[in-house]
Order: structure tokens, then sequence, then C-alpha cells
């Protein structure tokens, strides 16, 4: 029995279903970045240097993603990945600087209460918003899928 051959007519019909699905990620992902950047700057994120954080991040993602878009090769590729990894760090690092202002704020207005309490506030606080940099973790990860799903870098890892 002759082993299954692929056809090469359905190749390219996934290979270009996988490129539209990368636009369609790239898009999502400049919109995401454009939104968020807008609101940052909108609620004035800027006001201690940690709050740059962001604000730098989303400039260097837009920039190496248009670097990219231009260049398609191994260091633009190698910038998006570093970039979008950096958006993950931050995600959690930006939960962490969340959850401790919102605790340092709820123990000046209460010094008393248990830490149950504490956890309770700073969960359901509006500022800062907790989950809030959770959209830097959720770029970040965007990001990584447009890279990895790129047939080039693919092909590159299997040699």
């Amino acid at each position: 029995m002759a082993a299954h051959q692929p056809d090469a007519g359905a190749d390219s019909f996934g290979t270009d279903r996988i490129e539209l699905l990368r636009r369609w990620i790239l898009g999502v992902l400049v919109l995401g970045l454009l939104g968020t950047v807008t609101e940052l700057v909108l609620l004035e994120h800027y006001e201690q240097p940690m709050q740059f954080v962001p604000l730098v991040l989303i400039v260097a993602a837009i920039a190496v993603l248009a670097w990219d878009f231009r260049r398609h090769d191994a260091a633009s590729r190698r910038a998006v990945q570093i970039v979008m990894a950096l958006f993950v760090l931050a995600g959690f690092i930006g939960f962490m600087a969340h959850f401790y202002g919102s605790a340092e704020y709820q123990l000046e207005l209460n010094p008393d209460m248990t830490t149950w309490e504490l956890l309770e506030r700073v969960l359901r606080a509006k500022a800062p918003p907790l989950l809030a940099p959770g959209m830097m973790l959720q770029l970040g990860l965007l990001g990584l899928a447009y890279v990895f799903s790129d047939s080039r870098y693919r092909r590159s890892e299997v040699k």
C-alpha cells in the first residue's frame, strides 16, 4: 500500500489559510496596541517612571512590527519575539505593581483590616485596576502567535 502523498494544491490552500490567519492576527494586534496606547495616554498613565513601561513597549512593538512587515527577515522576526516576550513579562510585573499599589492605598485607609478584607478590597478596587496589565499579557501572546505562525520561522527551526 502506498503512503499518502499530500496534494500540492492542498498544501498551498493550507498555507494560504495560515497567511490569512496571520494577517488577521496582525490586524487585531495593531488595533489592540493602538487602543491600549490611546487609553493609557488618556488616563495619564505616565505620572511615575514605572508607568512608562507599557507606553515604551507599545511604541517598540509598533516599530518592530512595521520593520517585520517591510523586511520579513530573521532579524525583524527575532525583534518581534523579544518585544512580545517583554510584553508578557510586563503583564505579570504590571499585575504585581497594581496589586501592591492598591494594597498600599487600602492599608492607608484602614491599617487594621484583615488579610482577607485587604484582598477583597484590592480585587474590587477600580484604581488601579488589578487586571488591566493583563492586556499587555494578551497582546504579547498574540504577537508571539503571529511570529510563530510564520511559515519561514517554522522552516528555519526545522533545519
